[in-house]
């Protein structure tokens, strides 16, 4: 659901709204809430945080998150999962991470729900990609396909359930076929 202000929104201004459930993104000035997800959207996005976070955290890499708030280039979005390398993950004077991140991650995924426009996920990690990100997933779960977006690069369709689905490379020990992916799906 698009919300437009009766006069325009800053981005400021839309950080200090309270939070919403599913979380609303701030894109080009209007306020864009994201859908409920489903069941499929659920699990893959939990598999998958969990998957990769065996991997990056047990090496000390990097960190998977869900739903993490990621404000930058004039917008503030919510990937389905935001993987950031260890160094580049905003800390606390302590140490811990902080509570906001003012950065575009290093690597983004979204996962198709059914409502969801595929040209607006698109663009948003698109939007990721204009401002550092390595490399973007868009998957879909109805197709059983997964879309690859790097910078510079043409989209790559993977779709084969033998196929391996490229990782940034700070991720190169994370790997994942197609099929594995979408067999989570069978619980």
């Amino acid at each position: 659901m698009v919300q437009t202000p009766t006069k325009p929104l800053t981005l400021a201004e839309f950080l200090a709204l309270p939070e919403t459930e599913p979380a609303s993104e701030y894109i080009d000035g209007a306020i864009v809430q994201k859908p409920m997800p489903q069941g499929e959207h659920s699990l893959i996005q939990t598999e998958l945080a969990s998957a990769t976070n065996q991997i990056l955290k047990a090496e000390r890499i990097g960190r998977a998150f869900t739903e993490l708030r990621c404000t930058f280039g004039g917008r503030s979005l919510v990937p389905d999962v935001a993987v950031f390398r260890r160094e580049r993950i905003p800390r606390r004077e302590n140490g811990g991470v902080a509570n906001v991140f003012a950065i575009a991650p290093d690597w983004t995924i979204e996962i198709l729900s059914p409502d969801q426009s595929q040209t607006r996920v698109t663009k948003n990690i698109l939007h990721c990609l204009q401002n550092g990100t390595q490399l973007g997933w868009l998957i879909d779960p109805a197709e059983r396909t997964v879309l690859i977006y790097q910078p510079e690069q043409a989209t790559t369709i993977c779709d084969e359930p033998a196929a391996g689905l490229p990782v940034p490379e700070f991720a190169r020990d994370f790997r994942l076929t197609v099929g594995e992916l979408f067999g989570w799906l069978q619980v």
